[in-house]
């Protein structure tokens, strides 16, 4: 059974794979002062209420937050006893390799993107992915990254404007059923929601623009599907995608091993 586990800024995604679907995954707050017995005993618990009683013989590691990678490489080295493949480390080979300015570091995420939506759509993709960040990752004819954007992501951006404006308070994201809002929290909802869908639009449209080729929209991340319903803004929506990424390089590293 493959661990893989996605750690973004905010939450830690762990899923398990047998081999042709996940089986379960779980998620939790991301926290550098974690240790692997947290870690371990978590697991543990999640797998016993969900009456799981597997052995994990793999496992493969994606993390935006580099303080955390230590803790998670012992809970796989003690507890799974297996050393933990580790994406954008040097013995974690790539499907395709990105091809981005000498001296650059992609990050993870993004590559695991890369990875994952080549394997389901080919390639000419933009991967548009609502995390922290909202980033959009280009993915060449061949499967390689070859650059993106990153935007502020949008509960960072309520955020901002509830902790810079005191007249402000905090508000959920959804789609106002007017544009126009009547009162401050409808205001500040249409501000974003309508902010961000023209967003994806004008630098989706700019990346076609300079690509000069017909490009697939994907999207993924916590509120994808919220803009998914808009505008026709996306080809597609892939709820797992990063985790689908993480078991086609592990696939990769074990073929080619």
């Amino acid at each position: 059974m493959l661990l893989t586990i996605d750690c973004g800024n905010t939450n830690t995604v762990f899923a398990l794979w047998d081999g042709s679907a996940f089986v379960a995954n779980w998620r939790m707050a991301t926290n550098h002062q974690r240790t692997a017995d947290e870690y371990y005993t978590w697991l543990r618990t999640m797998m016993r209420l969900e009456d799981l009683d597997v052995t994990v013989t793999d496992c493969i590691i994606s993390s935006t937050v580099p303080r955390v990678v230590f803790n998670l490489r012992v809970l796989c080295d003690r507890y799974f006893e297996t050393r933990p493949l580790v994406v954008g480390k040097p013995e974690c080979r790539l499907p395709a390799q990105p091809r981005v300015d000498q001296g650059t570091i992609v990050g993870p995420d993004r590559l695991v993107n890369a990875a994952a939506g080549f394997d389901r759509h080919g390639g000419d993709l933009i991967v548009v992915d609502f995390g922290t960040a909202t980033t959009f990752d280009v993915v060449d004819h061949d499967g390689a990254y070859v650059g993106g954007v990153i935007a502020p992501g949008v509960n960072l951006s309520l955020e901002a404007l509830h902790m810079a404006a005191a007249a402000l308070p905090h508000v959920d994201i959804t789609r106002p059923q007017r544009v126009v809002g009547t009162n401050t929290v409808t205001c500040m909802q249409s501000g974003v929601f309508w902010g961000y869908v023209g967003l994806v639009k004008e630098i989706t449209a700019r990346i076609r623009g300079e690509r000069d080729r017909p490009m697939t929209v994907v999207s993924t991340g916590g509120l994808a599907p919220l803009f998914q319903q808009s505008e026709d803004l996306f080809d597609h929506w892939e709820e797992d995608l990063t985790m689908h990424g993480l078991t086609v390089i592990h696939a990769f590293n074990k073929d080619t091993s």
